[in-house]
Parts: structure tokens; sequence; C-alpha cells
């Protein structure tokens, strides 16, 4: 636990009571939204040089702000000298990590969120967010393996977050994968060693400077390979002229305080949060009907840190514990080499993300009474069909091959707005209504997609293309409804293209590569355009009023879905009319299913020829993993 004597109150404030760790249970914790969603690769919104850029900006977006604090998309672009559609993109990202649902940014309309803008002090944690580098994965033995399906020119190379799917198949994935412990860790790491900064940014100066220059001497911690170690202790120069830190007259309040929530937490995950000030001992017992008394944000700093310290500590136990206990058969990762082509790997639970891992030619379901939590992960699937018909706050889908994967509705639940991250995927459907949707180093990919926020591409990808959504189940509009979707609003054909490489991750990249934007996706061909029926397996057990696509098709699509049924319909009445003997229907069909089995081949659809047909002569498929369909 950090040693660090806070410098003295000013005489104008009364000494608050003594600064604890909130409870001996209660830990705080890093949000993920801002970490994993909320990081986006435009360069010039990227600062590593502290608050010694952001101070200023601050300073400049406080003026063009008013009474407000509130500032639009028109603001940050000039500010910023970046383009309006990356100043949107700026405001739909922020909007959809932000941590209160009462901010009005979080309740408006898409059509509302320039109008309504976002709180600068949000905005600056948001922005300060950007120099976070993500945390590397363990190294493979099999890094050669990357050879057999990524060029050697690829920005995967060097690093396993970049396996290719025919070496996540190899490998056992999730061994390979940062836990959510070491993510969590990562994080509380890079607040700890931040936190002085963003407190400065947050904080408010007195009336009366003192003179010269103070200095206090923190102690850093690190956690690496389950291990809390003191790293070299940091000189913190508590200068408000160049906002390395504060001084004594540096204060916060309590509003101000609220907004750390952007980044951290108090509570048991999976349950109700606790307002930030509940926790600390310098606002918990404020009169609500009376300003709070504003803290020295010192005071606020040690008593963060000393809370981070004991949740780093906290977590190094618990991973201690359980290198050095028995291993529950509910924690064994299943390697696919070891496997028959249907063992899957699930598991769930409302502390953490769902699992759906390890899929191999096999149909996969999951509804909304099956999952727990409202994140789930589909990690390391193969010529497979995966159906989440489930309203969710965010997905990601990871390292998958020539499968297709059916996401339910992806949004708003209670106070975020996320979406779907797509990574490291090759020749993958995806079919999602979204309110957002990131895709990050995937080749030969289709999107069939409903989203109100244009969709957002980074990092080194192929051959990609996007289409207007194209599915339905029966409570699809209920659970849009649940999450906030729109069904009026669909931005698939919109796609952003940023870096090619992302300067989140910890790598080094040759020089002026930074520079150079990813490849954009094309629109599908809309002759080549199909809607995708999802089997009615449990039509006697689920209830909804959605009966077809709740999303408007675009004129040329629908002309083409029409011209498809004409053709269909006509060749059936030829069927129908023709007079055939037994063996020559027999070999009609035989030649029909050739032709299906091609097109299929020609349309990236080759899972379906393991997993339709046989579905087909079925009433509905087992959900329970391992005995699906093949």
């Amino acid at each position: 636990m950090t040693e660090v004597e806070p410098p003295p109150p000013p005489s104008t404030l009364s000494p608050p009571p003594a600064t604890a760790p909130a409870t001996a249970t209660s830990y705080i914790h890093p949000r993920r939204e801002p970490f994993e969603h909320g990081l986006i690769p435009i360069p010039k919104l990227i600062f590593t040089d502290g608050t010694q850029t952001l101070a200023p900006l601050k300073d400049k977006l406080l003026h063009r702000s008013g009474q407000t604090r509130r500032v639009n998309s028109s603001d940050i672009a000039d500010t910023f000298q970046i383009s309006p559609d990356h100043a949107r993109l700026v405001l739909d990202t922020v909007a959809s990590v932000l941590h209160s649902d009462s901010d009005p940014l979080v309740t408006a309309k898409p059509s509302e969120i320039d109008s309504v803008g976002v709180d600068v002090s949000d905005l600056i944690l948001f922005l300060y967010v950007q120099s976070y580098k993500r945390l590397l994965p363990r190294g493979h033995k099999d890094s050669a393996a990357v050879a057999d399906v990524w060029p050697s020119t690829s920005a995967f190379d060097g690093f396993l977050s970049a396996l290719s799917p025919l070496q996540l198949v190899r490998s056992n994935s999730r061994r390979f994968m940062p836990s959510q412990a070491d993510e969590e860790a990562h994080q509380l790491s890079y607040l700890q060693k931040h936190l002085g900064n963003i407190l400065s940014l947050l904080a408010d100066s007195m009336e009366g400077e003192s003179e010269g220059d103070e200095s206090l001497t923190l102690k850093l911690f690190t956690y690496e390979k389950g291990l809390i170690t003191e790293s070299t202790s940091l000189d913190v120069h508590l200068s408000v002229k160049h906002n390395e830190a504060w001084k004594a007259t540096v204060v916060l309040t309590m509003e101000k305080f609220e907004h750390l929530a952007f980044f951290i937490y108090f509570g048991e995950k999976g349950l109700e949060r606790i307002p930030m000030s509940q926790n600390a001992p310098f606002f918990a017992n404020s009169d609500p009907d009376m300003p709070a008394v504003a803290v020295p944000a010192a005071q606020v700093h040690h008593w963060l840190l000393e809370n981070i310290s004991s949740a780093l500590e906290h977590i190094s136990e618990r991973a201690s514990s359980k290198e050095n206990g028995p291993t529950g058969a509910s924690d064994q990762d299943v390697s696919m080499t070891d496997v028959g082509a249907t063992s899957v790997k699930a598991s769930t639970g409302a502390r953490g993300p769902s699992f759906i891992e390890g899929i191999s030619k096999s149909s996969y379901v999951k509804q909304a009474s099956d999952l727990q939590g409202s994140y789930i992960k589909v990690v390391n699937c193969h010529e497979s069909v995966i159906y989440i018909l489930a309203p969710l706050r965010y997905a990601t889908v990871y390292g998958c091959s020539d499968a297709t994967i059916v996401l339910g509705a992806i949004g708003k639940d209670l106070d975020y707005i996320l979406g779907v991250r797509v990574e490291h995927c090759e020749r993958v459907h995806v079919i999602v209504a979204a309110k957002r949707i990131c895709i990050a180093n995937c080749r030969e990919c289709v999107f069939f997609l409903g989203v109100n926020q244009q969709p957002l591409i980074v990092g080194d990808n192929h051959k990609l293309q996007v289409a207007p959504y194209n599915t339905f189940y029966s409570q699809l509009e209920e659970h849009m409804n649940q999450v906030g979707i729109e069904a009026t609003i669909n931005r698939w054909n919109e796609p952003v293209a940023l870096g090619l490489v992302d300067p989140h991750d910890s790598l080094s990249h040759p020089a002026g590569i930074s520079d150079v934007q990813a490849e954009s996706a094309t629109r599908l061909d809309p002759d080549q355009f199909t809607n995708f029926l999802i089997p009615n397996w449990f039509g006697g057990e689920s209830s909804g009023s959605t009966k077809d696509n709740p999303f408007p098709l675009p004129d040329v699509y629908m002309a083409s879905q029409q011209r498809n049924h004409k053709n269909l319909g006509e060749l059936k009445q030829i069927l129908r009319e023709t007079q055939l003997e037994d063996s020559r229907k027999r070999e009609l069909s035989s030649a029909l299913h050739v032709y299906f089995k091609e097109w299929l081949y020609g349309n990236g659809l080759e899972s379906f020829l393991v997993l339709y047909l046989p579905v087909w002569s079925k009433a509905k498929p087992d959900k329970q993993p391992g005995n699906s369909g093949s």
C-alpha cells in the first residue's frame, strides 16, 4: 500500500476525516468501457505529454462552451483541427462509454447528439485515456504458424493478439489471451501512474496561489505475472502553472469528483455500482441540500492511490490462490487439437462476460434466458453458425473463421451505450443490429448491419463488404427497444476507415505507417444479397411480434429481392408442372443439391454444408455444449 503524506489542506478548509480504502470488501475497479471501447486511432487526439497540451486545450473548450460547459462536434473539430466526420465520431464514442445514464448525451437520440454536446470534463477524460496502451498477450511457441494464413508484411506480425484463425485452431487460445484479472490490473496500473494528471485536469484553483513549487514523492506499484512490485519513486512537481499536479490551493468539488466514475467504480462486478461520492469519506456525509465543501486534490489523490494499491494487492492474492489451488472443471480450457468436431467451451457468469469458444462444425444457440450477463465473447469458432438471440450491452467476436454469427440487439443497457467489436476474423458473415460496430484486422468478411452509428474500421483489413440487415426473429424488435436501437436509422453504408496501425497497442511500427489509412469496406452487390432465415426452433417457447426485417431495405436491394422472389416463384411453378418419373426426379434433386453447394462455396457460406443440411432434418438443435448437430 502506498505511504504518501498529502500536503496540508488550506487554512480555510476543515481537516477531513482520515482516509482509507472504502471498506474491507468493496474494492475499486476500472471501468472496462473506456479502455476497451473508447479508444479511437486518430493521431491528433493522442496526447503523450500528460497535461501540457490538454490543459490549454481544456481552457479553450471551456471558453467556447460558455455557461453550459458542453461542446459540440464543430467545437471539437475546430479545437483539435480534425475533420467534422472525426469530430462526430468522437461525440458518438464518448456517448457510448459514458458512465452516467442521466447525462443528456446518453439519453439523446442519434439526431440530437450534436445539439446536446458533451461535457468538457468528460471529453477531457476521454481524450486523456487515448494515451492508454493495451496489454499485450503472452507469446506463443508456434508463432511461425501465422505465416500459414497471414502474410509476413501484415500489421499482425509479432504479437499473439494477432493470431490467425488457423493458429487459434492449433492453440488453446484463452491460455494466451490476457485474463480479466490481467486487464483489470493493467488498467489500474495505468490509472495509478496518471492519476495526478487526471485530477489536475478536473481540479479548480482557489483564490490566491502560493509561491514557488512544491513536490511530492509518490511510490508507484506495477503488476506483472500476478505479483505486486514497487517501481521507482516518482517526484511530482506541484506546479499549477504547468498543470503537472497541484498546489495545496488546488481543490476538487464533489461534482468534479463524480466525473472520475468515467474511469473507476466501487462495488462488486455484476451488481449495482455505488456512486463515487458515497465511497469517499470526505463527501459521504455531505448534506444533499447544501453544496459539499471542496477537498484538496492531493488528499483525493492519496485516498485513491491507497484504494488502487489495495485493489492490485487483492488481484495478486486472487491470482496466487488460483495458481496454487485446485482448478475447477469449469475453468479448464479446451484445446481444439484434443477434442472432436463438436466440442465447445461455453461459460457464463454475472461477474464477467459469457464466453462461447471453440465451436467447430456445429450450430449453437443462445437466448436471453441462457445468459446471465450482458456482455458476450465469441472466440475461436470455425465452420459454424452461432445464434445469440438476446439483448446485450456489448459483444466481442474474436479469431473466428468460415462462420456465420448472428447477434441480437447490442446497445444501451442501463447506463452504457456500447456495441460490437469484431477482430481478427476471416471469411466470417456477421449479422447484427447494434448501436455501433468496430471492425479490426479482418479479412474477406461480410457484415449485414442495422446500426445507428457509422461502422468504424481500423487496422489491417482486406476485402471487407457491408450490406443492410437481412434477418429477424420473433423478439428482435422487443430487444431493440430494450437497448435503444432505432430501426429508422441504419448507417450500414457509411463506414469510417481510420489508421492501418492502432496506436493503442504496445508495439513499435515502421516509420510513417501510422499515417496510412485502413482499407475500407465495399458495398455488397445487390444481386448477391439474400435474406437469412433463422429457423423457428423455439416457436412454442418464445413469443414476439416481429414478423419481418425491421430495418427498411434500400431500393436497389429491395428490387433485387423482389426479382429473386419472382424468379424463385417461376422456377417452383416450372418444377410443379414438369412431369417426371421418380428416377428423373431423384436426378433433378441431386443436381439441385450440387448447384446449391456450389452456390454456397461461391458466396462464402461453406459452413452451411455441415450445418444447415443436417439441421433441416431435426425439429430443433440441442442447445447444450458438445451436443450440437454437425
